[in-house]
């Protein structure tokens, strides 16, 4: 068995800290449209879109307007740190077609200290056509 070194130490032992606060969600931190909205609503949580740009058919949810929503598209997902909150405790759902990538965003949120990280098991379009649909904009 290879033999970590500190920094690795380190980083496996955010990961554990991570998976003991996902334990603490239900379904560990995958959400419904419901409570994903819940939380933005609610809980002042903010939405990654993270669609790679090829993967974007229409709007991205920055652009669509939803509430407190960012593009930061995956492939370039280091280059948008900026627009993460200070507060680590504050809420994050990240959002793509299928869940692939929102999920590896929700990983990397979470070695970066955030503790509250959820992926949105939907469409990220679905999401969008819904708010368009609440706007009147459908």
């Amino acid at each position: 068995m290879a033999k970590l070194t500190e920094f690795e130490q380190n980083i496996a032992q955010r990961i554990k800290e991570q998976i003991e606060l996902n334990k603490d969600k239900p379904e560990l931190g995958n959400v419904d449209m419901q409570k994903a909205m819940e939380l933005l609503k609610e809980a002042g949580a903010i939405l990654l879109d993270v669609r790679p740009p090829a993967k974007v058919n229409g709007e991205n949810a920055e652009e669509a307007d939803i509430p407190d929503s960012y593009y930061t598209p995956y492939p370039e997902f280091t280059n948008y740190l900026d627009i993460l909150p200070e507060d680590k405790t504050t809420p994050i759902v990240t959002a793509c077609l299928k869940g692939l990538f929102a999920s590896r965003v929700k990983a990397y949120l979470e070695v970066l200290g955030y503790e509250n990280v959820y992926v949105f098991t939907g469409n990220i379009e679905d999401w969008i056509a819904a708010h368009k649909a609440h706007k009147g904009e459908i």
